[in-house]
């Protein structure tokens, strides 16, 4: 229920979009700076046409980031994100994290997800397609991400319960805790670095989790 909520609330504030062409992706923002994602024409004819979510993930002057649709190359639709777009048969979910982004879906009416296809020279796109022809090393890396996440996160919140567990109210009630790991600051650093990283090759795959990507973020 408070799902489709927050899903009703984004639909309110999209925007009509104003004709205008999509620009194509240009090599500098190929890096982390903008993502395209497409929705191809269904087979069955309910979607005839060819959807592009672009978004540029450093946002406007304001720091705010928003979603622009395309349909058939021409500006369709825009909101802010998360953000969901009425198509055809479904919903297009846009949704960001510090790290990129973490959900770009359609969403039929019967509540199945399909996550859309990154543009082949996005950086999405790029890490996709290495997916695709050396699957055993796409493998090693998306779990080597997540094994740094694992242990830059649990290092790092096993040091900071120490100095949470002394302040009184929580001392009173819980006791305090002292950390059996106190890492030299270079190493915290490193791990803070390898966690990031882990986050930004997991965001390029839109693979998220509540904790572990929150936590190197």
């Amino acid at each position: 229920m408070f799902k489709a909520w927050r899903r009703e609330r984004a639909i309110r504030r999209v925007q009509q979009g104003d004709g205008r062409p999509l620009k194509p992706l240009r090599w500098w923002q190929v890096p982390f700076g903008r993502s395209l994602f497409h929705l191809y024409p269904s087979p069955d004819g309910l979607r005839p046409g060819t959807y592009t979510v672009d978004i540029k993930h450093w946002g406007d002057k304001d720091g705010e980031i928003s979603a622009d649709l395309y349909l058939d190359g021409r500006h369709h639709a825009r909101s802010k994100t998360p953000a969901a777009f009425p198509v055809e048969g479904g919903v297009i979910e846009v949704a960001m994290s510090g790290f990129g982004l973490k959900r770009c879906h359609y969403v039929t009416a019967e509540g199945e997800e399909h996550q859309l296809v990154p543009d082949p020279k996005s950086s999405a796109g790029r890490r996709a397609r290495l997916e695709h022809d050396h699957p055993a090393l796409s493998r090693t890396i998306g779990t080597v991400s997540v094994l740094m996440l694992v242990i830059g996160v649990g290092l790092n919140l096993v040091q900071i319960a120490e100095p949470l567990s002394q302040i009184p109210p929580i001392a009173e009630n819980l006791g305090t805790f002292t950390s059996p790991v106190r890492l030299p600051f270079w190493l915290n650093f490193t791990l803070a670095v390898g966690a990031a990283l882990a986050s930004t090759e997991r965001a390029l795959r839109l693979r998220y989790h509540w904790l572990l990507d929150a936590g190197g973020n």
